[in-house]
């Protein structure tokens, strides 16, 4: 009995020391900031890469938290939101775009007082959120089915597009016109033509459930899709839609971001787990890591000009609510 003791710890050494040797290859620790009486779930976060600004949607508690990277601190608490999901930081105009699920209104601020100047209302559930910087246009996920499109320098509504379902993460193309979104429901990803505004394919989601997090390798023309049940990354070909790989993932993961430098795929998981994975080439990966974080922490930002990826690590039990920073090594 004892031999196999001393066996099962010695497994539990050499593991520790696996991932710890991991994530000295991968990701480095390097700092952690306090989210002090922030309580609940942690939605998405935005960076200001000029100001050296995050924000984050703190949407059990009704806030977004706004932090100085530079000083490594909290800096402001913006209250008065319904359940923040999605925020995005966008430059051209120095404005915060925040989407609500209760109400489903996008909120705007300006940049640096934080007055609210506009709130565009959708039919609810106002969720993912990304900027279109060479049409400077913003686009909502929202309710059981549409994507909302907003003058970012007007802050009006200039559109919507039909979908089968709510939208959960999507991804926009930089060298083309397509918008690739992911549809839990239907089991799809939707293929948005934004020229034409109006949806032109679906790929089908096969064997697997709850497709929420999404990135794009749009230099090796891949998708990545994460799926919670089971917990597994689709990688497809985004040229004909076919699914190429299928790699392991964190459980309960919603965020998942391509480091085109590296070559390398984050994931955080709500399961206590970011998983990393090298691209060999476009249709092979390897696992690099899995570094145990926190429980319910499932999102995260990886930021490629700082070499950052933050994750959220929400208030539970004796864990405290923070902003844990990685740095991307070489």
């Amino acid at each position: 009995m004892k031999l196999l003791w001393n066996i099962f710890l010695l497994g539990l050494t050499l593991f520790a020391a696996r991932v710890q040797a991991e994530e000295s290859a991968a990701l480095r620790s390097v700092q952690t900031i306090p989210l002090p009486s922030v309580e609940g779930r942690i939605d998405h976060m935005a960076a200001d890469l000029k100001g050296q600004r995050l924000f984050i949607a703190a949407l059990g508690n009704n806030t977004v938290e706004v932090l100085d990277l530079r000083a490594g601190k909290r800096t402001r608490s913006l209250s008065g939101f319904h359940q923040p999901q999605g925020v995005s930081f966008v430059p051209d105009f120095n404005k915060v775009f925040v989407t609500n699920e209760e109400g489903g209104n996008c909120d705007v601020y300006d940049g640096s007082s934080f007055k609210l100047v506009k709130s565009i209302r959708f039919s609810d559930d106002s969720d993912n959120i990304r900027y279109d910087t060479i049409n400077r246009r913003v686009y909502v996920g929202y309710g059981s089915g549409g994507l909302g499109i907003i003058n970012a320098a007007s802050g009006e509504q200039s559109g919507a597009i039909n979908l089968n379902g709510h939208p959960e993460s999507f991804q926009l193309e930089r060298a083309g016109p397509r918008i690739f979104i992911n549809i839990p429901k239907s089991q799809e990803i939707a293929v948005v033509d934004r020229e034409k505004g109006a949806v032109i394919g679906s790929w089908p989601i096969t064997g697997a459930r709850s497709n929420f997090p999404m990135t794009l390798d749009e230099a090796h023309r891949r998708l990545f899709v994460g799926v919670r049940q089971p917990a597994k990354i689709l990688v497809f070909d985004t040229d004909s839609g076919k699914l190429v790989a299928n790699l392991p993932s964190p459980g309960d993961a919603d965020d998942i971001f391509y480091d085109g430098g590296r070559q390398r795929i984050y994931i955080s998981g709500g399961d206590g787990f970011i998983g990393i994975l090298q691209q060999q080439d476009a249709d092979h990966y390897k696992t690099l890591a899995e570094i145990p974080t926190a429980s319910g922490a499932r999102t995260s930002l990886f930021v490629p000009e700082l070499s950052r990826l933050y994750l959220a690590v929400p208030h539970r039990g004796a864990q405290r609510a923070e902003i844990r920073v990685y740095e991307a090594l070489p």
